[in-house]
């Protein structure tokens, strides 16, 4: 199967290519946003038709929450209209597109995980053009519309980590002082279980449509933070700040956990979100863990 990934140079975009390319029966070519960028339609249609790839997987994406407040142009752009150019682009192809959006398109004031059929309620600039890109990745009959959430991990050869949960391990790590919320429940995402389920959707073809794509189970962020330090054997500094708190430019949804209770329908088992977090620290920083594995 050739495979597109566009957006290869991000953690997800490595992540994917690791895992297509360690099974022989896929053919992977990586497009960074120096190879195509995806916000020139012409561009797009160019390549895709140069390539003719079976499957195109977008792992590209404006992801700066509260910068898109004030650059909602470029959001759009990125999120939203650069995915309809590539549906157009699969659909011509007769080609699966594979896209990830987030939790964030919903508003955050459930009390329980959200389920595939609920209607998103967006709350921000960043939120609505995600919300959009959904839109436009289903207009293609053979598509897998993925939500992610929280993403975190290392890939050999990918970019460094970032996001909050590196932020949370950078100042354990130093022994600063680490600000995390009390009061927002989400569901982390390592991005090496978020590539082991594309491929498997694909692979099985199973139905095409919209999946959660998250790790097991849910957390506030202050527990994340103390799974994290009981880990790598450290003591940590934490300050439990409350989302009411904090003035941030975009609002956040604040129960933001998603059930992925769709793909164990399909007998896809998400490892939980505490098995992720311990493998992802073993590969990135090789440290004895608490539980004695490396």
């Amino acid at each position: 199967m050739k495979v597109a990934v566009v957006g290869a140079r991000g953690q997800l975009g490595a992540a994917i290519i690791q895992e297509f390319r360690s099974h022989a029966n896929h053919s992977v070519v990586p497009l960074d946003r120096a190879a195509l960028d995806i916000t020139q339609p012409a561009a797009v249609e160019r390549a895709m038709s140069e390539l003719v790839p079976e499957v195109i997987i977008n792992c590209a994406g404006y992801n700066a929450v509260d910068a898109a407040e004030d650059h909602p142009v470029e959001a759009l752009e990125a999120n939203s209209l650069a995915v309809r150019t590539l549906a157009r682009a699969a659909r011509t192809l007769d080609a699966v597109l594979v896209h990830y959006s987030s939790d964030f398109v919903f508003d955050g004031k459930m009390d329980r995980p959200h389920t595939e059929d609920e209607t998103p309620n967006p709350q921000s600039t960043y939120a609505a053009s995600k919300m959009l890109g959904e839109w436009f990745a289903a207009d293609v009959r053979r598509s897998y519309v993925l939500r992610v959430e929280s993403l975190f991990g290392f890939v050999t050869g990918g970019p460094p980590p970032k996001g909050s949960v590196a932020g949370i391990v950078k100042g354990l790590r130093s022994g600063s002082v680490v600000k995390v919320f009390e009061d927002r429940t989400v569901s982390p995402t390592y991005v090496c279980d978020a590539a082991v389920v594309t491929r498997r959707l694909l692979d099985e073809r199973a139905p095409f449509g919209l999946y959660h794509s998250v790790n097991s189970g849910f957390c506030t962020w202050l527990q994340f933070a103390y799974e994290a330090a009981r880990l790598l054997h450290i003591e940590p500094r934490l300050e439990a700040v409350r989302v009411a708190d904090v003035q941030l430019k975009a609002a956040r949804p604040q129960y933001c956990a998603l059930s992925n209770e769709k793909l164990r329908s399909l007998g896809i088992l998400m490892p939980t979100w505490q098995d992720a977090l311990a493998r992802s620290l073993r590969d990135d920083v090789g440290y004895e863990l608490a539980d004695g594995q490396r």
